[in-house]
């Protein structure tokens, strides 16, 4: 699938995102919230940082959009993330509203849009999300591989930090 010029602008963002997470030795995943063309939330992992497992990039970029709106209900807006959200995120995007979900790689072993569950587009719920995967993707798996060798490396000479 071929995406506009725009989406992969997006997602670079998202991956600029994912890099100040490992850059603080987070899981590096990054996204950013689009209204009418222009960024409006922006978030990466600080789950460790913050103490708080919420604090998933999707989590601080909804609420960082939602602030910006003065509204929970974000429908017209779209989500750029680096990796398959989870359920918590991905009933979050359900929950805001989000209208299309880009991602760059699958999480298979807790991904919600598609890997493990497909959330996103379930017929049940009251909100369907768009769902578009595969953007930047190799950036994204890189950025991972990158976090977990360096924990290897940290486990294995004692550092469990």
């Amino acid at each position: 699938m071929t995406f506009s010029e725009e989406t992969y602008r997006f997602m670079y963002a998202a991956l600029q995102e994912a890099e100040k997470g490992l850059d603080i030795n987070e899981v590096p995943v990054g996204a950013v919230v689009v209204y009418k063309n222009k960024i409006i939330g922006r978030g990466y992992n600080q789950v460790e940082m913050l103490k708080d497992p919420t604090a998933h990039a999707e989590m601080i970029a909804i609420t960082a959009a939602a602030n910006f709106l003065n509204n929970w209900r974000l429908n017209e807006c779209d989500l750029y993330v680096t990796m398959e959200p989870c359920v918590m995120c991905a009933g979050a995007l359900i929950s805001a509203r989000i209208n299309n979900l880009y991602f760059s790689v699958f999480d298979p072993k807790s991904g919600a849009c598609g890997s493990v569950f497909n959330l996103c587009e379930e017929k049940k719920l009251n909100h369907k999300v768009n769902v578009y995967s595969g953007i930047y993707s190799q950036e994204s798996e890189n950025l991972l591989k990158e976090f977990f060798k360096n924990l290897r490396i940290q486990k294995s000479n004692g550092n469990s930090e």
